[in-house]
């Protein structure tokens, strides 16, 4: 059986975009993926989803909001600030899923210990409205703001891809 998967992210720096393609390589191995930037998502995803991947930047302790992602931007970030991942999990249906779950976060690699993540409340919103999560919420570390992503990252999110599509073929 091969795992179709949606990949739907947002990305300020692009930190978060390059982590999302590497997720959607290693999901590639054993299926089929479709990669779209939260602005492009469909909302709902399509049923014939096995898996849907949601991923963003944490910004102050959780998902972004319209106000941390001008504050990005106003660091020199490009992307929207009007929508991102929290806003398209808003439009979201409530009810049973077939799809499941799995997200990710990105954050500065020198506030490891922080409470607070971006993936972790994205899991949360995605079993509040159904969803049966695939695995742990899952961090990628950037070594500032701005980036780039921490040595050893890319390959990280390509393996955790690859595992995230293993997971779904049982």
């Amino acid at each position: 059986m091969t795992t179709r998967a949606l990949v739907v992210y947002e990305s300020m720096f692009g930190n978060t975009a390059d982590v999302a393609h590497e997720v959607a390589a290693g999901l590639a191995t054993r299926g089929s993926v479709d990669l779209v930037e939260v602005h492009d998502a469909p909302s709902p995803p399509d049923e014939g989803y096995d898996l849907v991947v949601v991923g963003g930047p944490t910004h102050g302790f959780s998902m972004s909001r319209p106000s941390t992602r001008e504050d990005a931007r106003r660091q020199g970030a490009g992307g929207a600030a009007d929508r991102g991942v929290r806003e398209w999990m808003d439009d979201l249906a409530t009810g049973r899923h077939h799809a499941r779950l799995a997200s990710f976060d990105t954050r500065v690699s020198k506030v490891r210990r922080l409470p607070g993540s971006a993936a972790r409340r994205a899991d949360r919103i995605g079993r509040r409205l159904g969803y049966r999560t695939a695995c742990r919420p899952e961090s990628f570390y950037v070594d500032d703001v701005s980036g780039p992503l921490a040595e050893g990252e890319r390959e990280r999110a390509r393996a955790w891809g690859a595992h995230l599509a293993g997971l779904c073929e049982r």
